[in-house]
């Protein structure tokens, strides 16, 4: 089956069903393989841009048409079995509607498949109902017990979240932006408290004085698309925001950067791992040492004072 993925997430949960995309987005990097099939997505915003500037830039291309562009002709030419979108956010990946009107106008004959998931239960549905659709339901089934097994293993050894400190999450700097969707469900799962926003919450912008009110005890940052050298030359969004070094988690140095580009941010198989980084982060690596990439996590007086290569 010639399929084409329109998202880094579902790229992921393809491969992990041992299925090559015929095309993918612009974003599809991982595993580096899915960086040779042709980009049938291309991005108006300029990814190195400012946190802020890309801010802008993202609210003007939306008021102008939109975020990504579409190459018709190279997706006729795929001609694909099947597509795969989102409904989840405009801003991370060209929108469901677009998709469908060019299936129809360009008469492209292609099952589309939309994957809109708001929690790590989602994810896992959608590698079950991408197992059916490419006839790979006893693969997908390992696979999602497999990631269930790590899930377990990281409740089994955090404790109860009412027990737990309070954590924030902000998955953009400028504006400041909570991480929503299943993030909170993460942090409950690996026994924090999540005061800023409920499972399945949006990410959305919150004053800043939201944040402060709130005082987390563990605060990381984990902007979208942004890896640790990115969020490194962004940090001053955060640090000359009023009453930072009053924060409880800054005197306490339990501030953090996390790749958001690669984890915290992509629904796929790698929320897992996402779940193992904020364990480690909240709880202490060495519960949790030969879990996951901890060099995806750094603490934020090392990020801000000592250049890091990207990750």
């Amino acid at each position: 089956m010639r399929v084409v993925s329109l998202l880094p997430s579902a790229t992921e949960l393809l491969y992990a069903l041992d299925v090559e995309p015929v095309g993918v987005s612009h974003e599809c990097d991982y595993p580096p393989e899915a960086t040779q099939q042709p980009a049938v997505i291309s991005s108006r915003i300029d990814a190195e841009a400012t946190s802020e500037v890309i801010d802008t830039q993202v609210q003007d291309a939306v008021a102008e048409g939109g975020v990504y562009e579409l190459d018709r002709e190279l997706l006729r030419k795929l001609d694909p079995d099947l597509i795969i979108s989102q409904g989840i956010c405009d801003v991370c990946a060209v929108d469901e509607s677009i998709v469908r009107t060019a299936i129809d106008e360009e008469d492209i004959d292609a099952e589309l498949v939309a994957s809109n998931p708001q929690s790590i239960t989602d994810v896992l549905d959608d590698l079950e109902q991408l197992g059916e659709h490419l006839g790979k339901e006893q693969q997908a089934q390992q696979t999602r017990a497999a990631l269930e097994t790590r899930i377990e293993r990281v409740e089994r050894n955090t404790p109860v979240p009412e027990n737990g400190p309070s954590v924030a999450i902000l998955d953009w700097l400028s504006p400041v932006m909570v991480a929503g969707h299943w993030i909170p469900e993460l942090i409950t799962m690996a026994g924090g408290r999540y005061p800023l926003a409920a499972p399945g919450d949006p990410s959305i912008p919150h004053d800043w004085e939201a944040i402060r009110d709130a005082d987390p005890e563990i605060l990381i940052a984990a902007p979208c698309g942004f890896a640790l050298e990115q969020t490194r030359e962004n940090h001053t969004d955060l640090t000359e925001r009023p009453g930072w070094e009053s924060l409880r988690a800054v005197s306490e140095e339990r501030v953090y950067a996390m790749d958001g580009h690669n984890y915290v941010n992509r629904p796929g198989p790698r929320l897992v791992e996402t779940l193992e980084l904020l364990a480690a982060t909240i709880h202490g690596e060495d519960r949790f040492a030969n879990a996951a990439p901890l060099d995806a996590v750094a603490s934020w007086s090392t990020l801000t004072t000592t250049r890091r290569p990207t990750q």
